[in-house]
């Protein structure tokens, strides 16, 4: 027996059929027991056929005997990561030491890390590794897998990320790095009961890891579960007051359960430890129903004379000082605050208006009678779902309040879910037009996905429940197909006023078309022909909502949505300000008071910059 040759094959294998490189390296083993390199062979295959405690066996001795092994140290420390213990960050804080270009040990480290929140230290050494080639690295290690995936998730490319997670698992299930970010991809990815699961996981393996409790209030938060993910928010930040962020997602929570002042502390926390934390500021601002002291508006303009100061900050500030000067009757100056915010969200974030105007178009060809009528037996039947649709800041929430202050309904606020089932349904074809290609039992399926992933946001178990994605106005011909009996609520504010709090709210994604006033009138005027084309296909199937008849009017125009709804009269809708539930969007402090009017006519103190917006618009008259 040729054990030199042996234990060559074995090296030579280790990255592509590890369980053959271990059979060779055990055989190299038995012909000379003491031998340090076919031990270190044996090991480095052992872990990669899933076999740590037993890479760990060889390797304990193997690094007490060669301490300035580097590989070593590597070997040990993956080995003991992939068994989810805490030691394994010292292993590889010595191979990285030891040999600091290695990209897989600084990762490796990295992970170890963040594990322990050390984020600064942790993005140093991803960033290194990262930047290092990665070509020809084996696909059957753990640590090569992270850092793919890590490179994926960069990219935005979170189901690749995902995947090769995924995978790291299945060899690994204690790797906790790999359980983490599995978790923050499927987070990312909208798979939030999967994330949950995951990051329940591992905090099974390790309590109270401030890493995990985090990532598990935000997933709690975009359950809809506020009060959970504010319970979770308390709890990291007790022994670990000093993160700016997660004091940041706490003021969120708090404000969705109502606790406002107990939100502006938190903001206000997170604002003494990063002084430049636009964010926090603008987060303030957008309680709506909260005032700027002045000394807030010198430290804002203060802060915004850093030419250092990041872009996406000194957006952030620039809306935060459009409120303040708002409120203090500067128009000139707010507006000029406004414009300069979203001038800045316009240079990082494009618009395609003619795209869009040509959905419209193409939707308006696709959804014809005659299309409907072929498909009128397709879909799921039930008449649970009720959508409000319109345009952000028309009054959707105060909307979702009245209806679920009914008995019968639960307001689950804005899902993702209708436009993740029409990207799904288009997979890369032209939408609308696709859906002309569905089956019956296809678009049947997709109404009954719809109800399934929408189950866990409904935990008071009431007949209806509202949907409330504005933008879901683009997707009523999906809607009709695959939920028939769903029923759909239009809000329509004044196109002004509607356009002119569009502005000057800081949408941080998915509402490009704001950012600039031609663009945000059409955008107003292709929403109002596709709604009207709509009414005509669908006669009496929309029920329209004019915001200012229901802040005229409450008690008429509640009863008459109401009865176009089938639901019976209930008096615990005028009084929709004393229902108790978690509101996540901009609106949530003006709906937990009575209706009031005095937001009605406030855009006309920026008739004299309105042009574009006027000129946009001409096309509704």
């Amino acid at each position: 027996m040729d054990a030199s040759a042996d234990l060559a094959r074995a090296k030579a294998l280790l990255g592509t059929d590890a369980a053959r490189a271990a059979a060779l390296a055990r055989a190299a083993v038995a012909v000379a027991p003491g031998a340090v390199e076919p031990r270190f062979v044996l090991a480095a295959a052992l872990r990669r056929c899933g076999d740590f405690a037993g890479a760990l066996e060889l390797l304990v001795s193997l690094a007490a005997a060669q301490p300035r092994a580097w590989g070593v140290q590597f070997e040990l420390g993956m080995s003991l990561a992939a068994l989810g213990r805490e030691d394994a960050e010292a292993a590889l804080r010595r191979a990285v030491a030891l040999n600091p270009a290695s990209s897989l040990a600084a990762h490796a480290l990295g992970d170890q890390a963040a594990l322990r929140g050390a984020n600064d230290k942790a993005e140093a050494l991803h960033a290194r590794a990262l930047a290092a080639p990665r070509d020809g690295l084996p696909a059957n290690d753990l640590a090569v897998l992270r850092l793919h995936a890590d490179a994926a998730a960069r990219a935005g490319q979170w189901a690749a990320a995902a995947a090769l997670l995924a995978t790291a698992l299945e060899h690994a299930p204690k790797y906790l790095p790999a359980r983490f970010h599995h978790a923050h991809a499927l987070f990312r990815l909208d798979r939030t009961v999967e994330a949950l699961a995951e990051i329940e996981h591992a905090r099974a393996a390790r309590p109270g890891n401030p890493t995990f409790e985090l990532l598990r209030a935000a997933i709690l938060m975009h359950l809809g579960d506020a009060m959970g993910a504010a319970a979770a928010y308390a709890t990291v930040l007790a022994p670990t007051p000093g993160d700016a962020v997660a004091w940041h997602a706490y003021g969120h929570a708090l404000r969705a359960i109502g606790q406002t002042a107990d939100a502006v502390v938190a903001y206000r926390r997170a604002l003494a430890l990063r002084p430049d934390f636009g964010e926090a500021w603008w987060s303030l601002a957008n309680l709506k129903t909260w005032r700027f002291m002045p000394d807030d508006i010198a430290r804002m303009t203060e802060r915004l004379g850093d030419p250092a100061l990041p872009d996406d900050a000194r957006a952030h500030l620039h809306f935060a000082l459009g409120k303040a000067l708002e409120d203090s009757a500067d128009a000139a100056a707010a507006w000029g605050h406004f414009s300069a915010g979203n001038t800045l969200r316009r240079a990082t974030r494009g618009w395609d208006a003619a795209a869009h105007r040509a959905f419209v178009d193409r939707s308006i060809a696709t959804l014809t009678p005659a299309f409907f009528a072929a498909r009128s037996d397709a879909g799921n039947p039930a008449p649970d779902p009720i959508f409000v649709v319109g345009l952000p800041r028309s009054g959707s929430t105060l909307v979702e309040q009245i209806l679920a202050s009914h008995s019968m309904v639960e307001g689950a606020s804005e899902l993702p879910d209708i436009v993740a089932l029409a990207h799904a349904a288009a997979d890369g074809a032209p939408y609308p037009e696709v859906l002309a290609r569905l089956s019956p039992d296809a678009l049947t399926a997709l109404g009954t996905a719809y109800l399934d992933r929408t189950r866990h946001r409904r935990p008071l178990g009431r007949a209806c429940f509202v949907d409330k994605f504005p933008g879901n106005f683009m997707h009523i011909g999906l809607i009709r197909l695959i939920l028939p009996n769903a029923r759909i609520v239009d809000v329509r504010r004044a196109p002004l006023a509607c356009c002119v709090s569009l502005f000057k709210q800081n949408f941080a994604a998915g509402q490009a078309y704001s950012d600039d006033l031609g663009d945000l009138g059409a955008y107003y005027a292709d929403y109002r022909r596709l709604m009207a084309h709509l009414d005509d296909v669908l006669p009496g199937r929309i029920v329209r909502v004019a915001y200012e008849a229901l802040v005229d009017d409450p008690e008429s125009q509640t009863r008459r949505l109401l009865a176009c709804l089938g639901l019976p009269f209930e008096a615990a809708c005028l009084r929709f300000f004393e229902t108790a539930r978690a509101i996540r969007t901009p609106s949530s402090e003006q709906v937990r008071q009575p209706i009031f009017r005095h937001g009605l006519d406030s855009w006309r103190a920026y008739e004299p910059w309105l042009g574009p917006l006027r000129a946009a618009l001409e096309s509704l008259d």
